[in-house]
């Protein structure tokens, strides 16, 4: 059935239905209550059921679907593994780790959006794909790297001899076979079963080559899949992010920091530095939280708002600003050393797992106290709100008095106290 539209004069001469019965008379509805815009909330909201690009979707029933649900629960598992060794590799490359940190910023303000747990692992979809390259890949280097050493241990021992000439003749027709089964493996997509499949895979490629519209199917598909990872959008969040947390915490940490023997009255500079670094520890987390909600750098400097949204949800923005400073204190622990470059991924791995969690439960603190702003609730009783502040407080204390005795046992010395690895850089130099 057609619904019947009228015009702003239309409106005006003719009466309008509401559904009473005759005789009752409607309330008159001015043609301006029609064109008035919706009002916005002030935090941008997803709708419930809507799946993000990437986004692994809804698990099925179990009970009705048990092997579907089984292979969601493998495959998400696999794609948070394959996303986290990601985040890794990325977070060890100096001034390309701004995307790591980037990529952390957006789980946090997609959290702080919705609210969804769900929504706290985008790209879940897209990680196993990176996951069975890189598995794959490393799989079949593994034959190069064997023939390799016995062509390398055949050379010291005979070297021009028969073993020699036969082991690196060897060598090398295993790299060209293994490098066009590889090359075959990506043509095709890359998907772990590719890179055991030759013969599938060249009888693929044959027929779409043949049928010409490889080329312009393999663009499109490589361009959606990097327009999914928003590389640069990604990169520019993690530039600014790292700058709304450096402006808060440099200079209370330089005043904590300036003191390296704490004597006479350079103690009051210390002690000073040490209760500011402590009140803006209890907000930064909170205020990034809001940059990346808003997406905007200036949402990352408004104390007053986050201090608003604070009296709605106390104890939910208390329990996350506990776990992310009691999983990034044993951090310091790794930069008592200073690494070589090859083995930095695997200690930067464990920073960003235990860095992860915190973002998301970060993010999900945020909204709650936003949602129950936006629901016209009151806030949190004061008494309530104070007990839960003066617990805050004095876990913080602790944590920014032990912070203190890092740089005695770190490599870096007291540049360990600017790093701040669970708001800044998550990396372990």
């Amino acid at each position: 059935m057609q619904a019947e539209t009228f015009t702003s004069t239309e409106l005006a001469s003719h009466p309008v239905e509401t559904g009473f019965a005759e005789g009752v008379s409607s309330p008159e509805v001015s043609p301006e209550q029609f064109e008035q815009p919706p009002q916005q909330p002030s935090v941008p909201v997803v709708p419930p059921d809507q799946v993000q690009p990437g986004q692994l979707g809804p698990c099925p029933v179990p009970w009705r679907h048990p092997l579907r649900a089984l292979a969601w629960a493998i495959r998400g598992l696999f794609g948070l593994a394959s996303l986290l060794f990601l985040l890794a590799v990325i977070a060890a490359i100096p001034g390309v780790n701004f995307l790591a940190l980037g990529y952390l910023l957006d789980v946090e303000g997609r959290l702080g959006r919705s609210g969804r747990f769900r929504d706290g692992f985008p790209l879940l979809r897209d990680a196993p794909r990176i996951g069975s390259l890189a598995l794959g890949i490393y799989l079949w280097l593994l034959p190069l790297r064997l023939i390799s050493g016995i062509a390398a241990d055949a050379h010291l021992i005979d070297p021009g001899g028969r073993s020699d000439v036969f082991a690196h003749l060897a060598l090398n027709i295993a790299w060209g076979v293994i490098t066009i089964h590889l090359i075959l493996a990506l043509a095709r997509g890359g998907s772990l079963p590719t890179f055991f499949r030759p013969l599938k895979n060249a009888l693929w490629l044959r027929r779409q080559l043949a049928s010409g519209r490889y080329l312009s199917d393999a663009s499109q598909h490589v361009r959606s899949f990097l327009a999914r990872l928003k590389i640069r959008q990604n990169f520019w969040l993690g530039v600014r992010g790292f700058g709304v947390a450096f402006i808060w915490l440099a200079l209370p940490t330089a005043l904590y920091a300036a003191v390296r023997r704490p004597e006479g009255g350079s103690v009051l500079v210390m002690l000073i530095g040490g209760v500011c670094l402590t009140v803006v520890l209890s907000w930064a987390p909170f205020l990034q939280a809001r940059f990346a909600t808003e997406n905007r750098f200036r949402s990352g400097l408004q104390l007053r708002e986050v201090r608003t949204l604070w009296r709605y949800a106390p104890w939910s923005w208390a329990l996350a600003t506990v776990i992310v400073y009691a999983l990034a204190l044993p951090l310091y622990l790794f930069k008592a050393f200073l690494l070589p470059p090859d083995a930095m991924w695997p200690i930067t791995l464990i920073f960003v797992a235990s860095i992860y969690p915190t973002r998301v439960m970060t993010g999900w603190a945020y909204h709650r106290a936003c949602a129950r702003k936006e629901a016209g609730k009151k806030p949190v009783y004061w008494l309530f709100r104070g007990l839960c502040s003066l617990l805050l407080m004095s876990v913080l204390g602790f944590y920014v008095f032990l912070l203190y005795f890092t740089q005695f046992i770190s490599e870096a010395g007291r540049a360990v106290l600017f790093q701040h690895h669970a708001l800044l850089l998550p990396v372990p130099f």
